[in-house]
């Protein structure tokens, strides 16, 4: 309860109240405004540091409770005195606010007529409540992490956690209308193998037991491969890779990259039957790869030891030269040359680059004549010399016999500081050839793949 006649706060309306040595709190000693504790903390935390009445700063030491104390021989006057006096004799530069309580009251009212007291009031209450909220609230993080597992709270203290719980990849789902016919003709297939394999067990051939019963196992079993390869037909899967959430998190800028290497095996035997443009297309499109040129490797395995095959790797490794920047310049798909050139699409199609159309002229014009460079040389080695192939330096060719010849390894890009037209570093292109023994079993394909790994 308000005591009688103890003075009131012009700002919240509560008694002004009394310092902890009993005496009467007083915020100005210049005008002796009444005001309380908790307004004059208030309206320092807001940032005002001045009276409301005289706008006469505020003692600095008027909140420390060591402070409060009237220091000795002040002629300050008390608010009790000041209002016991309410007309005090000289008539000052305050005189004027201190006449009566409804003349503060009236100038301490907004434009609408509501007192401002009144919403300061509630704006400190609104403040604390949101203090107390946060203090709980930071009490409950505090505690959070004592129930989280010990593995989980290493996870969350890594840099870029939520880059790395970004997915790489993603599966599309497949549309019904697609799925439900497929799986329809799969269960009436297995309608009719059923009723196959029941009316060839209940009938058998006595007159031949044994050939009918081996005719039976083997159609047993071609079911059983049958019903295993449906199975990934029954719900296929079909992904779709984020390219950039993989580069972001593997190729950082300042750092060393994190890409994984790879290596390309491209196997070939006989150039004649295989052409060596096929192998040098697919070759061109290993090389424009988008990926980072230190990190991609391909090799070329020759089994057959022709001579054409390494000639042709060499007239491609210059083409790549051109070949590849082109590619990387103005992304094109598909990287293959024969494949690029052979569309019937409009090959300005996003291609904005107003020296696009100039450049593609250009590098058409140098395939068609990389073309003709290794149709001559497939056309040279129609015939083979009786002595023998010849290098360019005048020595026989180490794989003139295919069945007895020494390995051989020649590096054509990559460790020889071979670079493009752009000055820019090109992937690896390493032909290998392995050795090959007479009464050695080099089990052909298998055998080359195993030696392409052991020299990488």
């Amino acid at each position: 309860m308000m005591e009688p006649g103890a003075p009131v706060c012009n700002t919240c309306g509560e008694a002004v109240g009394l310092k902890p040595n009993g005496e009467l709190f007083v915020a100005c000693h210049d005008c002796n405004f009444p005001m309380c504790r908790s307004c004059v903390e208030y309206e320092a935390k807001e940032g005002r540091k001045v009276c409301l009445r005289c706008s006469s700063p505020y003692d600095e030491h008027l909140l420390d409770d060591d402070a409060d104390q009237k220091p000795p021989g002040s002629s300050q006057p008390t608010m009790a005195a000041h209002l016991s006096d309410p007309q005090p004799k000289d008539v000052g530069i305050h005189a004027r606010h201190v006449s009566t309580v409804s003349t503060i009251d009236s100038e301490m009212n907004d434009e609408s007529g509501n007192p401002i007291w009144k919403n300061r009031v509630e704006s400190w209450k609104d403040k604390k409540n949101n203090k107390k909220k946060k203090v709980a609230k930071n009490n409950k993080t505090e505690q959070a992490p004592a129930e989280i597992p010990h593995e989980q709270q290493m996870e969350d203290k890594q840099p870029g956690d939520a880059l790395m719980q970004q997915p790489l990849s993603e599966i599309v789902p497949m549309s019904r209308n697609k799925l439900t016919p497929y799986r329809a003709v799969i269960i009436m297939r297995l309608v009719i193998l059923g009723l196959f394999f029941h009316y060839r067990i209940m009938n058998p051939v006595d007159s031949a037991f044994g050939l009918w019963l081996t005719s039976v196992i083997c159609e047993i079993w071609f079911a059983f491969s049958w019903v295993l390869d449906q199975f990934p037909k029954w719900s296929p899967i079909n992904r779709v890779t984020y390219l950039d959430t993989l580069s972001a998190r593997f190729e950082r800028p300042g750092e060393p990259c994190e890409l994984a290497p790879v290596d390309f095996f491209v196997s070939t035997v006989d150039p004649l039957k295989e052409p060596p443009l096929i192998t040098a297309n697919t070759v061109l499109s290993i090389l424009a790869l988008d990926y980072p040129v230190e990190k991609v490797s391909c090799y070329v395995s020759d089994d057959g030891a022709a001579m054409l095959s390494f000639e042709s790797l060499a007239e491609t490794s210059e083409f790549a030269r051109k070949w590849v920047p082109f590619c990387k310049k103005y992304e094109i798909e598909p990287r293959a040359p024969e494949f690029y050139f052979s569309q019937k699409i409009d090959y300005l199609k996003d291609k904005v680059q107003p020296s696009f159309v100039k450049e593609r002229r250009a590098m058409k014009r140098d395939y068609e004549e990389y073309k003709i460079r290794v149709n001559a040389m497939v056309a040279r080695a129609q015939k083979t010399p009786e002595e023998g192939w010849t290098m360019q330096d005048g020595t026989p060719w180490p794989g003139n016999n295919t069945r007895d010849h020494p390995g051989m390894v020649q590096v054509f890009l990559g460790n020889t500081g071979a670079r493009d037209m752009d000055g820019n570093e090109l992937p690896r292109l390493i032909y290998v050839s392995r050795e090959k023994r007479p009464g050695y079993q080099h089990h052909k394909k298998a055998g080359a793949e195993n030696a392409l790994v052991s020299i990488k």
